[in-house]
């Protein structure tokens, strides 16, 4: 389970993103919804131990993950979180199975990535490279990425961003479907997808502020 108490952000612009408190369940599906700018990827980023949030608190199964040192935050982001980035972070000209043996350097088990590719219906493109592949075949290969670690957590930012809304929607229900089991939160800006999660979370209501989308920098927190 995923806590968030009194949580803000703010960055060096002086915006200031302030999150109700929100609790995410373990083995259900939630979709993000909400315009740009209005926090959903620095939510994801902070759960992740990406970014430090400047207040609150993100407790995951009863861890102040907040009082954790950043070495302790990427080893469980290591170990437990599997993040599904929008522009898929691949390696364009190495293989899908290169891609992700890629993860061997971080001690992960890769043992399940055939049946990952078989069920994702991209097992016949394990040796091709990524730069010959449609933009749903790559997110495909970096769903199973996410998913061959056995993570506890899924998180996908965007994860239809780059794709039209016929292989966008595939991929979600496929996403879902491999993510049985795990707390799967997803950010998306398009309420069609809605149907396919457990929840549907609208954080233009559970945030204030806007954050500008060229704000990169960050403040550090609150001792």
């Amino acid at each position: 389970m995923i806590r968030i108490t009194d949580l803000s952000k703010q960055f060096h612009n002086e915006t200031r993103i302030t999150y109700r408190d929100m609790t995410f369940g373990s083995g259900r599906s939630y979709m993000l919804l909400g315009a740009s700018g209005c926090g959903k990827s620095t939510l994801l980023n902070m759960i992740a131990g990406v970014l430090s949030p400047t207040s609150g608190k993100i407790e995951i199964d009863g861890r102040d993950m907040t009082a954790a040192s950043q070495k302790e935050k990427d080893r469980f982001r290591i170990e437990k979180i599997g993040y599904i980035f929008q522009d898929f972070k691949l390696i364009e000209d190495m293989t899908v199975a290169d891609n992700i043996g890629i993860l061997r350097l971080e001690g992960v088990d890769i043992s399940g990535t055939d049946s990952l590719l078989e069920s994702l219906g991209i097992a016949d493109k394990k040796n091709s490279k990524i730069r010959h592949l449609s933009g749903g075949q790559k997110q495909r290969v970096a769903i199973v990425r996410a998913l061959v670690k056995k993570p506890d957590i899924i998180l996908a930012d965007e994860p239809t961003g780059n794709l039209n809304f016929a292989i966008g929607e595939q991929v979600v229900k496929e996403l879902v479907k491999v993510s049985a089991g795990k707390t799967l939160i997803a950010v998306t800006h398009d309420d069609r997808l809605g149907k396919y999660f457990d929840e549907v979370i609208d954080m233009n209501t559970v945030t204030s502020g806007m954050q500008d989308a060229a704000a990169g920098e960050e403040v550090a927190p609150n001792a």
